[in-house]
């Protein structure tokens, strides 16, 4: 009987391809098979997030709920960014741990998992060159690391301090990996990275120097492929002539996720962002002239330290001025390794009405956009089947689209007219 694995993964698209390098790697070497049910796993995995709130307490009530339930000989690892921040204090709060695995570690998932007590955390391992074995999740549509860490020192983030130096992956790795997905089916690539577009700052070898520019047009190169997305850009590297590709590339969707952080000049500068409001919204508007149905997606921390009402109105401006497709906020909540950490923070009620008067904006900034999308007709690339008879996908410029139909469209692309709109999911009809 194969042995059997559970992943329980958190946090970001990141952590997903590093969950699935894991189970290819545990799969290849040690037999292992994945199972959705935790109680009847030989080995139970969790791949974990720092960013979030309250990750720490997530992570120890989660490894309650598993030691519960699972079989008196299965093994439990700990792995992700908080396994690289808390190290052997896992094992010490949790002594049923069996491993630690660190977030710039993946590649040794095999080694860790024959060492009672393992902790590997090391952020300045290199596993940009490491050839990974092949799983994915989706057969419709592949993600693919082109870089690992971060060389950024935002004040409010821990991930420097869990995944390490940013290092670029060797552009002849990432198209080999993107052709063995489109030949196995894969019509769509989503190239992942801390800050995708700060690609070729730096390899570990003697490797082709490029820019993701560049890269950008080597993958889109690649026979059988017909889209391309990535997450995620930071507004700092959005040179012109990384946009003018975006625009004119056909295989690059014509999504944008372009995190703000905040609309002040001010607070970005104490964030250590390294733009202003100015160049924010000039990028902003660059990319709409030159793609009219770009989608716009952002991040927003509200209440940062030091926050005042006039930097909020700010972070308002912006929002109207640019009217996100998307948006995911918070309100601020420090993180420990971080400079923010030992800041003042603003008073947490102020925090918690400037979150939902910048949520309540935007509902009504999409209600007021969704109705532009009534009888338009959009390319959908399908990749998921729902409820009630229904099969969902994306359009180019990332609509949620949902239509009556079975498997037998999962995997291709279809023009659909869209005949009823809402904030997040647009419904429709196939008509070729």
């Amino acid at each position: 009987m194969p042995k059997k694995l559970f992943i329980e993964t958190l946090g970001c698209a990141m952590n997903v391809r590093d969950s699935e390098h894991m189970i290819a790697e545990l799969n290849a070497h040690e037999g292992y098979e994945l199972t959705d049910d935790a109680s009847s796993a030989d080995l139970i995995l969790i791949n974990t997030c720092s960013v979030r709130e309250k990750p720490v307490h997530k992570l120890f009530s989660e490894l309650g709920v598993f030691n519960k339930l699972k079989k008196a000989d299965a093994k439990i690892g700990v792995c992700g960014c908080t396994a690289s921040h808390l190290g052997k204090e896992i094992i010490k709060r949790a002594p049923y741990v069996n491993f630690v695995l660190g977030a710039r570690n993946v590649s040794k998932i095999a080694d860790v998992l024959h060492r009672d007590r393992a902790v590997e955390i090391e952020i300045d391992y290199d596993e940009s060159e490491f050839a990974f074995k092949d799983f994915r999740s989706s057969p419709y549509k592949a993600y693919i690391n082109i870089s690992i860490g971060c060389d950024k020192q935002c004040t409010f983030c821990i991930v420097p301090k869990t995944r390490g130096d940013e290092i670029s992956i060797p552009a002849d790795l990432i198209i080999a990996e993107t052709r063995k997905a489109v030949e196995n089916g894969a019509k769509e690539v989503f190239l992942l990275g801390q800050n995708v577009n700060n690609y070729g700052r730096r390899f570990s070898g003697e490797n082709e120097k490029m820019n993701f520019t560049e890269l950008l047009r080597r993958v889109s190169a690649v026979e059988g492929l017909e889209r391309i997305r990535f997450t995620s850009p930071h507004p700092l590297h959005m040179d012109d002539e990384f946009i003018e590709e975006f625009a004119r590339n056909p295989k690059i969707c014509k999504s944008m996720h372009m995190p703000l952080q905040s609309g002040s000049s001010e607070i970005l500068k104490a964030m250590k962002r390294g733009y202003t409001k100015e160049w924010f919204l000039n990028r902003a508007r660059k990319l709409r002239e030159l793609v009219p149905d770009v989608s716009i997606s952002t991040d927003i921390i509200v209440a940062f330290p030091g926050e005042s009402d006039e930097d909020f109105e700010d972070t308002m401006d912006v929002l109207n001025q640019v009217r996100f497709e998307q948006l995911f906020s918070f309100k601020y909540s420090p993180r420990p390794l971080t400079e923010a950490e030992k800041m003042e923070e603003v008073d947490s009620e102020v925090g918690s009405e400037r979150l939902n008067r910048l949520q309540a904006r935007h509902d009504e900034i999409l209600d007021e956009m969704k109705s532009v999308n009534l009888g338009k007709v959009v390319e959908v690339y399908f990749e998921e089947l729902r409820e009630s008879g229904h099969v969902a996908g994306r359009s180019d410029n990332n609509l949620s689209v949902k239509v009556k139909g079975s498997e037998e469209w999962l995997g291709k692309i279809a023009q659909v007219k869209i005949t009823e709109v809402s904030r997040n999911v647009q419904y429709g009809e196939i008509i070729a």
